[in-house]
């Protein structure tokens, strides 16, 4: 297995009050990218990576954990697993 050094998978230990201010980036750009969205969804490490339209989305590294972490097929299933997570 390739793992990568940008990006590491850790425990999640989601405070409950935290805003995850960077996920609403992070959907906005894949629902108004499929590209960006394609990128998610096959490899969400490169696409946190490279950013959309050359900005980060500012994830804090649980957030960035968690999109890492998941294996959804469509951005709805992206969606769903992410606000079952954080609950």
């Amino acid at each position: 297995m390739i793992t990568s050094r940008t990006f590491t998978k850790m425990p999640l230990k989601i405070n409950p009050e935290e805003r995850h201010s960077g996920l609403s980036g992070l959907f906005a750009a894949a629902v108004v990218s499929k590209s960006f969205c394609e990128t998610l969804l096959r490899d969400p490490e490169e696409a946190l990576k490279q950013g959309y339209l050359g900005k980060d989305f500012g994830l804090s590294p649980a957030d960035a954990s968690l999109i890492v972490s998941l294996n959804a097929k469509s951005l709805a299933d992206l969606a769903k697993q992410v606000v079952q997570t954080l609950g």
